[in-house]
């Protein structure tokens, strides 16, 4: 399958695009920078996909897939500065969108979206059925890319899948919590800070599941806009995740939450996975303990 993946360089997009590629796909990545990362896979075009016509580069290339990798992901980002995480997040990806109709092609089109249109769930787990309730700009802003998706797909006839992340993790990130705690633990703090209580919940799920989820999406798509949550399934406490980094990473140090809410941010988190496994059979993502492990060790540069 050919793979074209806007923000090559991001997190997301840089993790699922060297998966594809080991898997035995090609890529083409696209981003901001004139050149790709060093060990990037694939070929490589500059290309911004707030103001730039990619319409050529997918021309040219004609993927089979489109994997919107571009955008913000950050909720305090959005707080501070609610228009630019709109340009990062909707006008990006319906540049790209214009971009693949321009180009005259219909790829199947992932748009990793975000638990953060639930908010505050009535209930958990939260199947992709629950009500969008979003608390924070960059949850309204990830429900109008679920939009975008279902215009490409009824206007344009698209294959679209809307994934909801939950809490992604990996080696290659350097933000939001799990690079935060690791951050204090090797850090010259006598303790680990945290905001809220540490009673809050998230669900965690390495990168390279999620990148194993969204090549097998895109080989199975359907007509139509699919919304599918991505996730592992599993309710974990802030305070549980900070035990588990203590021991994967052979550091110890107390725990102090400050026990004030980030703004934005919801209470508890857990997906019902039910509809991942009947689109991906033998969905078995890895252990938190186990992720959390190969993460640390290529942070501490053993691995």
């Amino acid at each position: 399958m050919k793979i074209a993946i806007t923000g090559s360089r991001g997190f997301i997009g840089g993790s699922f695009g060297r998966y594809a590629a080991a898997a035995g796909h090609e890529v083409l990545g696209i981003s901001r920078s004139a050149q790709p990362e060093p060990d990037w896979p694939g070929e490589h075009v500059h290309g911004d996909s707030l103001h730039s016509d990619l319409s050529a580069a997918f021309r040219t290339w004609h993927p089979e897939a489109v994997l919107h990798a571009a955008g913000g992901a950050s909720v305090s980002d959005s707080l501070a500065d609610p228009l630019e995480d709109f340009r990062a997040s909707a006008m990006t990806l319906a540049n790209t969108i214009d971009s693949l109709r321009r180009a005259g092609i219909a790829p199947v089109l992932l748009i990793p979206s975000s638990a953060a249109v639930y908010g505050n769930p009535a209930s958990l787990p939260v199947a992709e059925t629950a009500a969008a309730a979003p608390i924070s700009p960059y949850g309204f802003h990830k429900a109008a890319c679920e939009l975008l998706g279902r215009e490409a797909a009824e206007c344009m006839g698209l294959k679209v899948v809307v994934c909801r992340l939950f809490s992604v993790y990996g080696p290659r990130q350097r933000r939001l919590l799990v690079w935060e705690v690791y951050r204090q633990l090797a850090g010259d703090a006598s303790m680990v800070e945290l905001q809220g209580t540490g009673s809050e919940t998230r669900d965690f799920l390495h990168v390279a599941d999620v990148s194993v989820a969204l090549l097998a999406l895109a080989q199975h798509a359907a007509r139509g806009c699919a919304v599918v949550n991505v996730a592992s399934g599993t309710e974990t406490s802030v305070g549980q995740l900070v035990e588990e980094m203590k021991r994967v990473s052979d550091m110890d140090k107390m725990l102090m939450c400050r026990g004030t809410p980030r703004p934005g941010d919801p209470r508890h988190w857990e997906a019902d996975i039910t509809r991942l496994r009947q689109l991906v059979p033998g969905w078995h993502p890895r252990p938190l303990r186990d992720g959390l492990a190969e993460t640390v060790a290529q942070w501490q540069g053993h691995g």
